[in-house]
């Protein structure tokens, strides 16, 4: 569809932060913040969390497992996390894999001895000893499944996820906390390979071996990470009883989310704020804040739908200047123009009230940049993400404003960015209803700029 080309005019930015709250003992307040992704998943939720935790008591991980990566970047180096809280580099801030996640005990203990070598202080990391455990066989029914789906496969990271949460809804699962006690393991093992015996044609024999091979390695993986066990509700009842601040971070973004995002090319848990209060164990009435971290433009990695996805040069820019590639998988990610119809949807399901705009340095170079603001389809036009089943048809609606061709890596106030800059945040904040507090202009720590700095 032709492009409208539209001059933007620069305003505040949205640059303002929401009223601080009152405590029970009459001082200022932070609750706690859900930050979410509002796209497909690689916004940028690391860095941000990763830079928020800074003003943290506590940082939980409140769904999802080793599926997907984040990136941070600060004076310790480039690191990739994909279980461990992204408060893990803050001294003092109590990091919790919490109660909603699936846990891959194995890939866990071996992120923490890579932090550990790398000088980074695990002492204030935590597990919930509600989190699901992710067995062996779980990588091999996911490959079973993703092959008899054939083309129509969703592109899952293989990490058996999506088996874990069908466990874990079924009542086949097991908790971390049971990995202390070997006949509860046994048992689970033995219920669980019972279920997928048939299909995976093993026989009573060939059964009773991978049930004792997989009941050694977790016994022997539980022993390793008791001592970060814990139970959740004793840490995030006191974070409630002292008026702690606490960050609640989600995995991959709404468009991925099992029941809101392009089903079925989901994944298995909610990363929306609505799910963030069971995830991590705390009440609903406790978050007092949402962030929805926004990508300068979209990626995606895996199948399904992407309106915005540019396959030729731009598509093929916007992937090296970025360096889109997985940080789990190492896959080259789908890359496009801005997708403002998927983030107002994220933003209005999640009750967003600040956004972080991260990659921004990434359009530095563009003279012109689209920006989707709404889809059409043959049945009519859309402003918020339709059902899935409207995804075949979907034509995106452009506009096309200016580039500002100025590095802005070096930039840290909102007053420093190029006017164009300013003007595509301002768009961005108009289109969604929310101001941007945050910006990335960089991959390290310190290249953020911040509202009122």
């Amino acid at each position: 569809m032709t492009a409208s080309r539209v001059k933007l005019a620069v305003g505040s930015g949205g640059y303002h932060l929401p009223g601080q709250q009152t405590t029970r003992q009459g001082g200022t307040r932070m609750p706690a913040t859900v930050v979410v992704g509002t796209q497909w998943g690689d916004e940028g939720k690391g860095k941000v969390v990763d830079y928020l935790a800074g003003e943290a008591d506590g940082v939980v991980r409140f769904q999802g497992g080793a599926n997907a990566g984040h990136t941070i970047v600060n004076e310790l180096g480039e690191f990739r996390l994909h279980l461990v809280p992204s408060g893990i580099f803050r001294p003092g801030v109590v990091s919790l894999l919490g109660t909603g996640t699936v846990v891959d005990v194995q890939v866990l203990l071996d992120e923490l001895g890579d932090l550990v070598a790398r000088g980074v202080a695990v002492d204030g990391f935590r597990l919930s000893d509600r989190a699901q455990v992710i067995h062996p066989v779980f990588m091999e029914i996911e490959a079973r499944e993703e092959a008899l789906r054939g083309s129509h496969e969703i592109g899952t990271t293989g990490r058996g996820i999506g088996p874990a949460y069908a466990a874990k809804a079924a009542r086949f699962g097991l908790q971390v906390g049971d990995l202390l006690d070997e006949q509860r393991v046994k048992e689970s093992l033995e219920l669980l390979y019972r279920r997928y015996a048939a299909w995976l044609g093993l026989d009573a024999a060939a059964t009773a071996g991978r049930v004792a091979e997989a009941c050694e390695a977790l016994l022997a993986a539980g022993r390793r990470v008791a001592r970060y066990v814990v139970d959740p509700l004793e840490v995030t009842r006191r974070w409630v009883e002292q008026d702690a601040r606490v960050i609640l971070e989600g995995q991959l973004g709404v468009m991925r989310d099992l029941d809101w995002g392009i089903y079925p090319f989901v994944t298995s848990s909610s990363p929306t704020a609505g799910g963030a209060a069971a995830g991590a164990g705390l009440p609903p009435a406790f978050i007092g804040s949402v962030v929805g971290v926004v990508k300068a433009y979209t990626t995606a990695v895996g199948a399904g739908p992407v309106p915005t996805e540019e396959t030729g040069v731009v598509g093929d820019a916007l992937r090296a200047r970025g360096g889109e590639y997985g940080a789990t998988t190492g896959r080259p990610r789908r890359c496009g123009w801005l997708d403002l119809v998927a983030v107002r949807y994220a933003c209005l399901l999640n009750g967003v009230n600040r956004l972080a705009v991260t990659k921004l340095d990434v359009l530095d170079e563009l003279d012109e940049i689209k920006v989707c603001t709404g889809y059409r389809t043959p049945e009519g036009r859309f402003d918020v993400v339709p059902q899935a089943r409207f995804f075949d048809r979907i034509e995106p609606e452009y506009v096309t404003v200016p580039g500002w061709k100025t590095p802005t890596r070096e930039c840290r106030r909102p007053g420093r960015l190029p006017r164009e800059a300013r003007a595509y945040l301002d768009l961005i904040a108009e289109h969604v209803g929310a101001p941007v507090f945050l910006t990335s202009v960089g991959p390290h720590r310190d290249h953020t700029v911040r509202a009122g700095s």
